[in-house]
């Protein structure tokens, strides 16, 4: 079984929302259409209302701008780029952009679905721990990178999406300049 796997950009699914402020890029989504995880980037062009979710676990990260998010409670959450925030998706916070557009990564989580997104720079070398079960996502949002797991190796450049699934005990190296990010998901690899 291949370890590493990119996402072809004709695999990625863009719809629009249905309030016009923006559209959704759908990367990857499981186990089945009634999803308990899904990857996506929204394209922000204005201030708007998000659409609720219930049942939902939200994880967020504005990729190229500063958002203001104002909950029900009237409390708000001012998010800088590459800042990630949690929150329940049934309570659907108004966003405003503060620096104009932006977009945003998405993990959206159901029932028992487990999973982290993480935003950071890449300067050099990280690993990243493999653990039974688990797959890591990335998301290339700027730079390259060189991704190499137990014997195989995958270069990245900007807007590259790769699965990697390894087992415990291999190790998994991203080397390379920019910024990325990445989601650690308790789940299968999407089929191809």
């Amino acid at each position: 079984m291949s370890r590493l796997r990119l996402v072809p950009n004709d695999a990625l699914r863009t719809q629009a929302w249905a309030n016009g402020a923006g559209t959704t890029t759908v990367i990857a989504s499981g186990p089945d259409a009634d999803w308990q995880w899904r990857l996506s980037i929204a394209d922000i062009t204005k201030a708007c209302d998000f659409s609720p979710l219930p049942d939902t676990r939200r994880q967020f990260v504005a990729l190229d701008a500063t958002v203001q998010l104002r909950f029900s409670d009237k409390h708000e959450r001012s998010l800088l780029r590459l800042q990630v925030t949690h929150f329940d998706g049934a309570d659907a916070p108004h966003a405003t952009l503060p620096e104009g557009a932006t977009r945003a990564f998405n993990l959206m989580l159901r029932s028992d679905a487990q999973g982290e997104l993480i935003a950071r720079p890449l300067n050099g070398s990280m690993w990243l721990p493999a653990r039974e079960s688990w797959c890591w996502f990335v998301h290339m949002l700027g730079g390259r990178a060189d991704v190499h797991a137990d014997g195989e190796h995958v270069e990245l450049a900007a807007g590259a999406n790769l699965w990697i699934k390894a087992q415990p005990g291999e190790r998994v190296c991203i080397e390379g300049g920019g910024e990325l990010v990445l989601v650690n998901l308790l789940a299968s690899l999407p089929s191809a």
